[in-house]
């Protein structure tokens, strides 16, 4: 599965990814290089940061810029779901970059 990350910062979830791993659109990142790891949390009143509704599919967006390593460029990054840990890992070299 892909991600993409934009110019902007934000980090971008398709809606089946993000209704399967993160149902309270709710998630802490965490930085483990060379991995972006983002862990669901069971509602808002944990803190974190929230996944808003970005379209009418249902995709998810989060401005993740300050969590990570200067200069990361947008694109594409490749990730998987980690049952073990319950983290979805995102590879933080991208796969393409484009719009």
């Amino acid at each position: 599965m892909e991600i993409r990350l934009t110019e902007n910062g934000y980090l971008q979830l398709p809606a089946g990814l993000a209704h399967r791993y993160f149902p309270e659109d709710v998630l802490v990142a965490l930085l483990k290089t060379p991995e972006l790891w983002l862990l669901p949390l069971r509602g808002a009143g944990a803190g974190g940061l929230l996944l808003k509704q970005r379209n009418r599919q249902g995709d998810r967006s989060v401005l993740i810029w300050e969590q990570l390593p200067p200069n990361t460029p947008p694109g594409l990054y490749p990730a998987f779901w980690d049952e073990a840990r319950g983290a979805l890992r995102v590879a933080l070299r991208p796969e393409s970059t484009g719009p």
